[in-house]
């Protein structure tokens, strides 16, 4: 459980961290993120949950970051 909430706190820091440094250029972003289409943003969401379970199983499965 400790784990759980530090990843969940890693995930709040890496995800404030644009919105802390350049809040304009986030802005601005994010109105670019909203005219690309739905059916584009799901395939991107797909792409890096899988990269992310990847990358999970291969920490998990690989002694190279014990």
């Amino acid at each position: 459980m400790k784990l759980l909430i530090l990843l969940i706190g890693m995930v709040l820091v890496v995800e404030g961290l644009p919105y802390a440094a350049a809040p304009e250029a986030m802005r601005e972003w994010l109105k670019k993120l909203s005219e690309i289409p739905a059916a584009q943003l799901r395939y991107v969401g797909f792409i890096a949950m899988a990269a992310g379970l990847l990358i999970c199983w291969i920490a998990q499965r690989s002694s190279f970051f014990q």
